[in-house]
């Protein structure tokens, strides 16, 4: 064969598989979707992603299917989109703890956040609130302060489990506080709010939207919020650097992402539904009574987001000391 006809040959052979791959996202989707959620029901980021799926079943005429896997602080469910076929049908509700936190925070972590992942929009952000049960006497920060000093190590703090922002969050109160609380990890959000309400723990650091529902039915309290400002849904609740920890600030966010190797046809066109979703009325309306701010933004800019969260929560964990083998 002639080198002429060689390159014809493989000319040929790339405008076919060019051709494959536009008929193959045209098809897409030909059957339902799953979007895994590294976490138990219930939790803040199961809260985000059901009206998220419903939405982008609606955009994309096919059924989006939430996959509850939750444990080892996301990395179980985050380790299963990674290993997964890059076809557009296995995403994952990925988050502040498992694409930022995770990677400084474990010693040994089983995926990479950026190289194993395709990043396709950033959803949703919303703060950490410090939240206790209603009849605790505790109903401030400074109480909560004040009665940690006088017994160190004796109130006990719950997170969804180690990485999470709630965990992470805490960590960095603690330490700007100079006070000593004893962590103890739930597997997800859900069981944690229980033995809160129960008065099994003594604080729930954790993310706004979980626990609104008990606020609001009187039985849980917020004595303060992560966010740089207040929230619209209550404005009596001062923020941590308002508590008196000056230039403190941490926000939980949620985005989508694939698995590594999604094309660049398939990766813009779930953006698009994506984007259609989370700029809609119906999405901004389920999440604003909780605390949490809709987002989106192009798929560079996520990526662009995603990096400097990385770098950031890196120095805060550093800085807090907090590591998990």
């Amino acid at each position: 064969m002639t080198p002429f006809s060689c390159a014809r040959a493989a000319g040929v052979a790339f405008t076919m598989m060019l051709l494959a791959g536009a008929a193959a996202a045209q098809s897409f989707p030909s059957k339902p979707i799953r979007l895994v959620v590294p976490f138990p029901p219930g939790g803040p980021t199961d809260i985000v992603a059901r009206p998220l799926a419903q939405l982008l079943s609606e955009n994309l005429k096919q059924q989006v299917v939430i996959d509850n896997r939750g444990g080892a602080g996301g990395i179980i469910g985050a380790e299963n989109v990674a290993k997964s076929a890059a076809d557009g049908y296995s995403l994952l509700m990925g988050t502040v703890g498992t694409h930022a936190i995770n990677p400084s925070l474990y010693r040994h972590l089983s995926y990479d956040p950026q190289r194993d992942f395709t990043p396709l929009d950033l959803v949703a952000a919303a703060p950490v609130s410090i939240v206790v049960n209603a009849s605790t006497p505790i109903a401030s920060v400074a109480e909560l302060i004040a009665r940690a000093g006088r017994a160190p190590g004796s109130l006990a703090y719950a997170s969804a489990g180690n990485g999470t922002p709630g965990h992470l969050t805490a960590e960095m109160f603690k330490r700007s506080a100079g006070i000593d609380l004893r962590h103890v990890p739930y597997k997800g959000s859900a069981p944690a709010i229980t033995d809160l309400l129960g008065g099994q723990i003594d604080v729930l650091f954790d993310p706004l939207q979980s626990v609104m529902a008990h606020v609001q039915a009187g039985k849980l309290r917020i004595i303060a919020i992560s966010s740089p400002a207040r929230v619209a849904v209550l404005p009596a609740v001062p923020t941590f650097a308002e508590a008196g920890l000056k230039d403190f600030a941490a926000t939980a966010w949620w985005g989508v992402f694939g698995p590594a190797g999604l094309t660049e046809t398939l990766a813009q066109q779930l953006n698009a539904a994506l984007e259609a979703a989370v700029r809609s009325s119906a999405f901004r309306d389920r999440l604003a009574p909780l605390g949490v701010q809709p987002l989106g933004g192009s798929r560079a800019e996520f990526a662009r987001f995603q990096k400097e969260e990385i770098e950031k929560w890196g120095r805060a964990v550093r800085e807090s000391g907090a590591a998990v083998d």
